[in-house]
């Protein structure tokens, strides 16, 4: 399940000499830069391509079929069924000991709701599918966020704001600049909406690795952080809230992590590819 490629790493003989000349100068200068292992080959980002293929198709299967008064269980089944017909590997599945193929979470619930026979659909739920594959030891993530039936304007604004920091997120994270003019971005987005940000997720590098270095974080300072460097590959995933951004986990299963008011949370996520000349969206 976290088999990762053999496949060569970057080296300053084989690295873009542009690029490479950059990576000196900012280490020159004192900036912490990525790990050359975060750094993906081109062997590896082939594998990592083909992986995040399968899972927006899988979210694009997902996004024709949910529907009203299906269970969560359900969607756990549609998961892992199109996932190995696909011959890949839920990612999730026997996870840190998670028993499902998916996440599934329902209005307050902010991520890692597990799925259930006993929990439905209902008109008027937002609802977020997060998806991870497995396909030939290489890793992809995304999630969605779903509106059924007839939804409150103030659940659709909270869902559409929701997707509107991923997509800043994603737009800020260029070559050269910092992780947390990411976070900045996003909380700054946020905020201005009357809206807060759950401080206890993140994104975090993906591809050889389920989760791997760096910590994309949703909160930040402009000029702080790992600098963003060609060859990375992270999510981008913040959490918001329509209250307050306080959180907790339900005890009853050990996953499920819920708003401390009770109000509804969102949660669009894309996995991109840093280029030397912006970004490459993997999953959305």
């Amino acid at each position: 399940m976290k088999k990762e490629s053999k496949g060569a790493r970057f080296t300053p003989s084989n690295y873009p000499e542009a690029v490479e000349a950059n990576i000196q100068k900012y280490k020159r200068e004192g900036i912490r830069l990525p790990m050359r292992h975060m750094l993906r080959t081109g062997e590896q980002l082939a594998g990592i391509r083909e992986s995040a293929q399968i899972n927006t198709a899988l979210l694009e299967y997902i996004s024709a079929n949910i529907h009203e008064g299906m269970s969560t269980a359900e969607i756990d089944h549609m998961v892992y069924a199109f996932t190995t017909d696909h011959d890949a590997i839920p990612a999730d599945f026997l996870y840190e000991g998670y028993t499902k193929s998916v996440c599934v979470s329902i209005n307050d619930v902010v991520c890692h709701g597990v799925p259930s026979t006993k929990e439905f659909l209902k008109n008027g739920d937002i609802v977020n599918v997060d998806v991870s594959t497995i396909y030939k030891g290489y890793f992809s993530d995304a999630s969605r966020m779903y509106l059924i039936g007839e939804v409150s304007p103030e659940m659709q604004r909270l869902v559409q704001i929701s997707k509107e920091c991923r997509d800043i997120g994603v737009a800020t994270a260029q070559p050269w600049a910092r992780l947390g003019d990411v976070g900045a971005a996003i909380q700054e987005h946020a905020e201005k909406n009357g809206y807060s940000v759950v401080q206890e997720f993140c994104g975090h590098g993906v591809g050889l690795k389920f989760h791997e270095d760096p910590d994309v974080e949703p909160i930040g300072k402009r000029g702080t952080g790992m600098m963003i460097v060609p060859g990375m590959t992270f999510t981008v995933e913040p959490m918001i809230n329509m209250g307050r951004r306080e959180i907790f986990i339900d005890e009853a299963d050990g996953w499920t992590v819920c708003t401390d008011d009770g109000l509804p949370s969102a949660q669009w996520e894309s996995m991109i590819l840093i280029t030397e000349s912006g970004n490459e969206v993997l999953t959305e």
